[in-house]
């Protein structure tokens, strides 16, 4: 019978009496778990709490050079400096947790407000237009996917050849003239035009990509791919699908956000810079954690750099500062973040770092781990 039921058992008339428990076992035990779910946590995001503490940081900093910051009109402007950047940055990370990168998702940034543009014309309704629309973008990045995969030819070139042939495919079609973006009303307000409907298209992407990230088997497969591609071969990993299906991924978004924007703007223009705005992307991906040589990458964490862009950006235009010290600090904040990420992924990393700054990262959890065992 149960000790803990407080039934004791008898043997040749004498009692005996049951074992005492430990006392404090379970409150050690509560306490090591406890510990041990901090520390993974914290190593898990380290660079997400770092890069808020910045965002955080930034915003205290310009409230209090500008009363006009912190206010109501000024989030909607902030929202639009972030919103557009965090797509760029959302449709990057699942490529570089590969260690690829997709430069043409600029230009399909910029080229599918024209195609929806073009078939309307042709006289099929806007929604068939989007719809048409974003079948090309994602078409787009399926071919990228495919050349890169099965010609073996690095995603750089690849991508970089694309974004010529959609400027040029751009300039072409629309004269080198900037149009009005086509649909009213309802349709409208809700792809974009909206005050803040960029804002939410944004939020609901990073969900829905996080989901798809951390929740799925898709997912996981990209992080493995990622960290090693040849044992996720061994694995059973379709590591060429898996490919193929981030490029068209990233195309897809990036066709998205360029609708968005058109109608938020309410004007489309061929000579927008959308390799830029894919650099911003990859920038606040970098900044948010996502390694550059694959394997690691949060949908959190780069909507948080984006946050970071946003607010340096819009910040500076309130206080007055000239827009040319954005990309001085910007190409700063990323050999900042590539530094903190190299250090935070050796701190990470059991017995790594010793020496350096990320002994020093890592000394919060060491030191909780070694006050717990004594």
């Amino acid at each position: 019978m149960r000790r803990d039921q407080g039934v004791s058992l008898e043997r040749d008339g004498a009692e005996i009496p049951p074992n005492p428990e430990p006392q404090g076992t379970y409150a050690l035990d509560t306490r090591r778990a406890s510990t041990s779910a901090f520390r993974r946590f914290g190593e898990l995001h380290l660079q997400e709490m770092v890069i808020s503490v910045v965002a955080l940081a930034l915003i205290l900093f310009f409230t209090i050079e500008s009363p006009y910051f912190f206010t109501t009109d000024n989030a909607a402007a902030l929202a639009s400096f972030i919103a557009p950047i965090a797509f760029f940055a959302l449709a990057e990370v699942p490529i570089l947790i590969l260690g690829e990168i997709d430069l043409s998702v600029g230009e399909v940034y910029v080229l599918s407000p024209f195609l929806v543009q073009h078939f309307n014309n042709a006289g099929i309704p806007v929604p068939l237009a989007i719809v048409l629309a974003m079948v090309i973008c994602a078409a787009v990045g399926w071919a990228n996917g495919l050349i890169t995969v099965k010609l073996h030819i690095p995603s750089f070139i690849t991508t970089l050849g694309m974004t010529f042939a959609l400027e040029g495919i751009i300039l072409i079609g629309s004269n080198g003239a900037p149009a009005n973006p086509v649909g009213t009303g309802t349709l409208a307000l809700v792809l974009g035009g909206g005050t803040w409907a960029e804002a939410y298209w944004a939020i609901a992407t990073m969900m829905i990509l996080f989901i798809m990230l951390r929740r799925t088997s898709f997912g996981l497969h990209i992080v493995a791919a990622g960290g090693n591609a040849e044992s996720a071969r061994e694995s059973g990993i379709k590591v060429d699908f898996v490919k193929i299906w981030c490029f068209v991924l990233c195309a897809f978004v990036g066709g998205l956000i360029g609708i968005l924007d058109g109608y938020h703007i309410g004007s489309i223009d061929p000579d927008t810079p959308g390799l830029t705005f894919m650099f911003y992307g990859v920038a606040a991906a970098v900044i948010g954690g996502t390694a550059l040589t694959g394997g690691r990458g949060t949908m959190i964490g780069a909507s948080i750099g984006a946050v970071v862009l946003g607010i340096l950006e819009d910040g500076f235009h309130v206080i007055g500062v000239s827009s040319f010290a954005y990309d001085l600090i910007l190409g700063v904040a990323i050999l900042i973040a590539m530094f903190l990420n190299v250090q935070i992924e050796r701190a990470t990393i059991r017995g790594a770092g010793h020496g350096s700054f990320a002994r020093m990262l890592s000394f919060p959890f060491s030191r909780r781990k070694e006050s717990v065992r004594r």
